[in-house]
């Protein structure tokens, strides 16, 4: 016996929900991309993205997923046998990690812990120690979807300018962007990039990368620059170069269509959305936590993301078997554990294209799927995620 029938929750963090009028902007025509609607579209969207990252940088489209715009970061910027440090929090920044090395570049990890933020104190010691600057870039993402942990992006900046070091800080927004504050210049970032398939609610296969005049200036000299992802010629004077060819129009206009409805909510209502929902979910993974088998990955709650909550179980049960219940008996798809948290964690994104409706059916799901598997867990989280809102969102 089954209950379901009706239209799947996505909860993993990523690829997102996605609105129906996104996916009706995509069911259109081909548009002639040498006309003068596509240079607009094109422009449009690219002063967009400088409001999005809060910056007077350069932002860059890529036909790509987040993995593409690890590479033009580090090709624009760097030269075969760069030092790069990579602060770990999880399992995406080392992942850029991994990317960087096959290309030529020397990768130290700044070690941190899957149950913590990076700590800012431990980048500026490292950096003081670099006295020559053989260190080129920093690199640490916001939010990591893996350990569901968020960095103080700001503090990570004044660490890095009051260690005096000259290195390029990079930053991957993937999971953050269009769901919480991200400010660039404010906080010293040099170059950032996201994708599409998350907040921005926007069919994966887009990747952008926005630079400042000191990573700009960087690329003057980098040797691993390539045609494809090279930023020089992305700006040259055709308008096809700003997508090194054929421009993935019904792509576009699916982002354009994102991102006027994330306009239209406003980004600061976007962001206290994603930060209530989010004390929702964490409203209630704190009761079932109460038995003592399932707990926070985080275990600093000002660690803990608004886009993706990580709930660890003990070593008897199988998040698997809690994930197989709610997506086949209710049609729910959670998140799973990935990398060190792989079959001792489940994950519930609340990002993108979210609402009460969807959190809360999600949770109690959840919360039946505990019941079913007989899973200890405190009863009523369903009942606090509510109460959690309702006290927030009031009449």
């Amino acid at each position: 016996m089954v209950v379901r029938a009706g239209r799947e929750f996505l909860a993993i963090p990523g690829p997102t929900t996605m609105p129906d009028a996104v996916l009706q902007a995509m069911h259109r025509p081909s548009l002639d991309i040498y006309s003068d609607a596509m240079v607009q579209l094109t422009d449009r969207i690219l002063r967009d993205l400088t409001r999005l990252f809060r910056t007077a940088g350069r932002p860059y489209i890529y036909i790509a997923n987040g993995h593409g715009a690890w590479e033009a970061t580090l090709s624009n910027t760097l030269s075969r046998g760069d030092r790069i440090l990579v602060l770990e929090s999880g399992r995406f920044a080392t992942g850029w990690g991994d990317a960087a090395a096959p290309m030529g570049i020397e990768v130290e990890v700044l070690k941190g812990d899957l149950r913590r933020a990076v700590r800012p104190e431990e980048v500026e010691a490292r950096l003081r120690q670099d006295s020559g600057n053989t260190i080129k870039a920093v690199l640490v993402v916001q939010i990591d979807t893996a350990s569901g942990v968020v960095n103080d992006i700001a503090a990570i900046g004044q660490a890095i300018r009051a260690a005096g070091h000259d290195a390029l800080f990079m930053v991957d927004t993937v999971a953050s962007l269009g769901c919480m504050p991200f400010d660039m210049d404010a906080w010293g970032v040099d170059v950032a990039m996201s994708g599409s398939q998350k907040g921005l609610m926007t069919p994966p296969g887009l990747a952008f990368v926005a630079a400042n005049d000191r990573a700009r200036a960087v690329h003057g000299h980098a040797g691993l620059r390539t045609p494809y992802w090279d930023w020089t010629l992305r700006e040259g004077s055709e308008h096809y170069r700003k997508y090194s060819g054929t421009a993935p129009v019904h792509l576009l206009f699916a982002l354009r269509q994102a991102l006027d409805l994330l306009f239209a909510e406003g980004l600061e209502a976007s962001f206290t959305r994603h930060r209530l929902l989010a004390q929702a979910v964490r409203s209630a993974v704190a009761v079932w936590a109460e038995a003592g088998v399932l707990d926070f990955n985080i275990r600093n709650p000002a660690e803990r993301s608004d886009t993706v909550t990580t709930i660890r179980l003990d070593g008897d049960h199988d998040p698997g078997a809690l994930q197989a219940y709610c997506n086949e008996k209710c049609g729910v798809v959670l998140g799973t554990g990935i990398g060190d948290l792989a079959g001792k964690a489940f994950r519930i994104a609340h990002m993108g294209h979210i609402n009460a409706p969807m959190i809360l059916g999600t949770l109690g799901v959840v919360e039946m799927g505990l019941r079913a598997l007989r899973i200890p867990h405190g009863d009523g989280g369903t009942e606090a995620a509510i109460r959690s809102l309702a006290d927030q969102v009031r009449a």
